[in-house]
Order: C-alpha cells, then sequence, then structure tokens
C-alpha cells in the first residue's frame, strides 16, 4: 500500500512538539520491565521512539514507519537505531515482540481490520498494544474551517477528486475490531486534547492539512495557508479528539 501523502520527516521533527507530549502520556500507560522487545508503529521522526529506547535499556526496538523521510529522520536522531522502512499494513516480523506502542499513526491508515490482525500477528500471546491516534471527532472545527475555504475559488476547482485520507474511528468500533482480529481483550476511549502549536503555519502545512496542501498547485498552497489561517483566528487551536487503544493478544 503506497503513503496516503508525503511527509517531511526534518519538518515534522522541528515542530512535532504537541505530538511528542502525546505520546510520551501514552508511553506511560505501557507497562515495562526494562528488558523487552517493543515495536514502535509508525515512529515519525523518532521523538517517542529516544523515550521509549530509553524504557528498556536490556530490551530491543524495532521502530516502523511507511515514509522514507521519517526513516530517514529517525536514523538522524537515533543513529544506529533499528528503524525499518515498513507498512504496516504488511507487518510481518521473523519473531513476536512483548508489546507495540504507536501514537499519531493508525488514523493515518484506511483499513484498521488488516491493521489490528497484522498487529496481533507480531504479539506474543498476552502481548501489549498500547495506542493512541485521531479518533471521531477529530479536528472537526478545524476541517470545517479548511472546508469553508476549499469550497471557494481558486482552491474549489482542485478537490472534485479528493478522497480524504484519514480514518478516525469510534471507540466501540475500534474495540470489536480489535477482538474480531484476536486480541483477547480491549479498552477504547476518546480524550479531548485540543493543542495550540507555536509555528502553526508549518504545522497545518506539515501535519493537519497536509493532504490538502499537497493536494494543490504549488502556487496557491501558501495562499490556503493565509486563508485558513485567517479564518480560525488567534489563537490557532487544534482541536485533537484522540482515539486511545489498550489491548491484550
Amino acid at each position: 500500500m503506497p503513503e496516503t501523502r508525503t511527509w517531511d520527516g526534518k519538518s515534522y521533527d522541528r515542530i512535532s512538539g504537541p505530538m511528542e507530549a502525546l505520546g510520551l502520556a501514552v508511553l506511560e500507560r505501557l507497562e515495562l520491565h526494562g528488558n523487552e522487545t517493543v515495536l514502535d508503529a509508525g515512529c515519525g521522526s523518532g521523538r517517542i521512539t529516544e523515550a521509549l529506547i530509553e524504557r528498556v535499556p536490556n530490551g530491543h526496538v524495532i521502530a516502523l514507519d511507511a515514509s522514507q523521510s521519517m526513516v530517514d529522520a529517525a536514523l538522524v536522531r537515533l543513529p544506529g537505531a533499528d528503524v525499518r522502512k515498513i507498512d504496516l499494513l504488511e507487518l510481518e516480523l521473523a519473531e513476536p515482540v512483548d508489546a507495540i506502542l504507536s501514537t499519531a499513526t493508525f488514523h493515518w491508515i484506511s483499513d484498521h481490520v488488516r491493521l489490528f490482525a497484522r498487529l496481533h500477528g507480531a504479539l506474543r500471546p498476552g502481548g501489549r498494544l498500547v495506542a493512541q491516534c485521531g479518533g471521531q471527532g477529530n479536528i472537526d472545527v478545524l476541517r470545517g474551517h479548511a472546508n469553508d475555504v476549499l469550497a471557494r475559488d481558486p482552491y474549489v476547482a482542485h478537490f472534485g477528486d479528493f478522497q480524504p485520507p484519514w480514518n478516525y474511528a469510534g471507540p466501540e468500533q475500534t474495540r470489536e475490531r480489535l477482538l474480531a482480529t484476536g486480541f483477547s481483550d480491549a479498552e477504547c476511549w476518546l480524550q479531548p486534547a485540543p493543542k495550540q502549536p507555536e509555528e502553526p503555519r508549518e504545522f497545518l502545512s506539515t501535519i493537519v492539512l497536509g493532504p490538502h496542501y499537497q493536494h494543490l498547485p504549488v502556487e496557491l498552497r501558501e495562499q490556503f495557508v493565509d486563508d485558513v489561517l485567517g479564518a480560525l483566528g488567534e489563537p490557532v487551536v487544534v482541536d485533537y479528539v484522540r482515539l486511545n487503544i489498550d489491548a491484550t493478544a
């Protein structure tokens, strides 16, 4: 499965402080003794991977991402780390891992049934999946303002064929999918998590509205961001709603 969008790993690493803060809180939910093998599923530029490696000084961390740019950025941050370019929908490991951590990734994957089946197959019996991603209601307000902008000229002509690449699932639906793909138990819940990015222009163009930004001709991209920023007003608030997952294989 190809990437749903193109990522800039260097830019993401520079401005992803809000994602790091959310991810570190998810990592705190994962009980570790320090000798486990843990998979970081969707490692991005490696900010959370770095903290995870510190948690397992006698273990091993395998960091995966579908974006080569993210893998490259993670290797700059973590030279010598086990970072691999792998699509999670094609995940196969030689040996099962003790735990899987994932932050800010699953909402970029359309097929959650196949995703959870692959993750279950990568875990040893009794292994844990602890994850967080965008959930039902995520950035509804921000995306609504962006859609109002995109409905106007000169943007509207470029979005007739636009397919949104995100998948903001609900907790009950997600729990049912986890159990159906082999997990023995699962707890899922939504968490409002609004953030005010320090660099709102780059944050919108690189992360939140990256698919819209990249879908436009180059000459319209910065004007689009200007118009969305104008519609949002100040301060710019990204109305995140996160879907939390705790499951056992």
